[in-house]
């Protein structure tokens, strides 16, 4: 699993990691039972405080895709979305980011411009 932190985004560090997490889990690329890293080793590894990371970690399992358990550490419980509208929803992102690309716009622009969709769609 390739998680990684922008120190530099206005995206705050956990929910940096929650969100490529998520991604990771509902893409159905980590089966259910697939241990995750460490609290104390992601943290290392992505050069946050342990809090940020058990942060995303929280969220995660509150979206009910992980589970935290004593001695087993955090384990993944399960997609949140059904694997064929994660496929379809694969597909518009994969056709967001080609499209975004093509344009000349950067990743946080295309991000951004994701985010608003998304605050639009909610209201």
């Amino acid at each position: 699993m390739d998680v990684a932190v922008d120190l530099a985004s206005p995206t705050p560090p956990y929910e940096q990691i929650r969100a490529q997490m998520a991604a990771v889990i509902d893409s159905g690329q980590l089966d259910a039972g697939t241990r995750l890293p460490t609290i104390r080793a992601l943290a290392a590894d992505l050069g946050v405080a342990t809090g940020t990371v058990a942060r995303a970690y929280r969220e995660l399992e509150t979206a009910g895709l992980v589970a935290s358990r004593r001695r087993l550490g955090t384990v993944v419980t399960g997609p949140s979305t059904p694997a064929t509208a994660s496929v379809d929803v694969r597909q518009a992102a994969t056709e967001l980011a080609t499209r975004a690309r093509r344009a000349g716009m950067s990743e946080e622009t295309t991000i951004s411009l994701l985010r608003a969709a998304l605050v639009a769609v909610r209201a």
